[in-house]
């Protein structure tokens, strides 16, 4: 069998069942999110991968070749994500979004450290101080893509959905930054020479250049969008314009000594941002974006739990710093959006269930473990927990943020109709009026 043929077979096996299962998970009231990622673990090198007939699952060799589509995916997210910043709705929740979303990224932070590192000096061989300053970092990042599916699939309004999806889309910005000075410290705990510019430089340089490329983005994208005028081309310069974004922001280069980078995720979200703004038909454009990505959107959760390592489970000391951090994280997320929701005088359901929703855990904590190899040793402690705990947050958390907009009043579990007895009642109705 070909390797294309191979490539082919595995994908649409892994969106077969990724669909499959997500009908079973209905049944148990479980969001469809968590059905794709259990669905790619069973699909995944530890089970079928693992018997290594052609197609059937996804082999460990084969998952680097499916980076492209994580890629795509959490660019057409981040686009989506940007079209939560509209100036009409920032005038409206900005301030309470702003002051949520940095104090209790930073609260987070702070938990997690002092946990960590209490945690450091009652088992220093196996958790180094380095290790537990940079966790306390990747703790404050927050998975976008997660959210935002169980806000769709359930149609998910009001107040607390209003701020939810402009505050995870601050916490990467803010989790960088966090993670610039946390990491910037650990370099110098762990190596004798080490540039301070170079190590705070290089995050924010990341975060300000990406947030200008999105921003230039997002100005060509509005102009080039005038020339069309049909909706399916209109849709496919938006799909143009958003792999072209994540195209650039995928370059790598070094400037004076020091490495200049993008993230895909501030760049795109600042490309939906910007177009949002700017175009009169970015809503239409926004919502056949989202229709046209849901198939790789749900390869992505299949994939990305295809990629989820089980084998940190068979170290015992990685077992236990994980369930401190886990804990240490969800305690940071619930106390700190609470504390200032209440301080930016938020509605009540906001300062109750929004540090719930705020718990899934991914890509941006995982790029900032990649990161975190420079230290070495240390650096695979941190590689190693942040695994573990994504492992248990794409699994759980999608489900806790489900349950926390149903009890806050933005999901409305009765009366929902799926799309099939939508047309059907749309055919009847078009019968009894003729």
């Amino acid at each position: 069998m070909t390797s294309t043929a191979t490539i082919l077979i595995s994908l649409s096996v892994a969106l077969l069942s990724g669909l499959l299962l997500s009908r079973a998970a209905k049944k148990v009231r479980l969001p469809a999110v968590t059905a794709y990622l259990v669905a790619g673990v069973l699909i995944g090198p530890y089970l079928l991968g693992s018997l290594g007939i052609p197609g059937l699952g996804i082999t460990r060799d084969r998952i680097e070749g499916f980076g492209i589509i994580a890629d795509v995916a959490l660019g057409f997210i981040a686009f989506s994500m940007g079209n939560e910043f509209r100036l009409s709705a920032l005038k409206r929740i900005g301030k309470q979004a702003m002051t949520v979303g940095v104090l209790q990224a930073i609260f987070t932070t702070l938990v997690v450290d002092v946990a960590l590192v209490a945690l450091h000096f009652l088992m220093p061989d196996k958790l180094p101080l380095s290790a537990a300053i940079v966790l306390g970092a990747v703790a404050a990042a927050t998975a976008p893509a997660a959210t935002l599916m169980v806000v769709r699939q359930y149609k998910a309004k009001g107040p607390l959905t209003d701020i939810l999806l402009p505050v995870v889309a601050l916490d990467d910005a803010v989790g960088l930054v966090v993670f610039a000075v946390s990491f910037g410290i650990a370099k110098a705990m762990s190596q004798a020479e080490v540039s301070p510019l170079s190590i705070v430089l290089e995050p924010l340089l990341e975060v300000c250049l990406s947030l200008l490329l999105g921003f230039l983005m997002g100005l060509l994208f509005t102009l080039c969008e005038r020339f069309f005028h049909s909706r399916s081309k209109r849709m496919a310069v938006s799909v143009t314009f958003v792999m072209l974004t994540v195209g650039i922001s995928c370059c790598r280069f070094e400037l004076g000594g020091i490495a200049v980078s993008f993230s895909s995720l501030l760049a795109c979200m600042m490309l939906g941002t910007v177009f949002c703004n700017i175009c009169d038909f970015s809503e239409e454009l926004m919502e056949r974006a989202d229709r046209w990505t849901a198939p790789i959107l749900i390869l992505f959760f299949v994939v990305s739990g295809a990629e989820l390592e089980l084998s940190v489970f068979s170290d015992v000391a990685v077992v236990i710093i994980g369930i401190v951090y886990v804990l240490a994280r969800s305690l940071g997320k619930y106390f700190g959006a609470g504390f200032s929701s209440r301080l930016a005088k938020c509605d009540g359901n906001i300062v109750r269930y929004l540090g719930i929703t705020l718990l899934p855990q991914a890509g941006v904590a995982l790029g900032m473990a990649i990161k975190a190899a420079e230290l070495g040793a240390d650096g695979s402690i941190v590689r190693n927990i942040t695994l573990f705990a994504v492992l248990i947050y794409e699994i759980i958390g999608p489900f806790l943020t489900k349950m926390a907009l149903t009890k806050a009043g933005d999901i409305a579990e009765e009366g929902r109709v799926s799309a099939r007895d939508e047309a059907r009642l749309a055919i009847e109705r078009k019968k009894s009026e003729s």
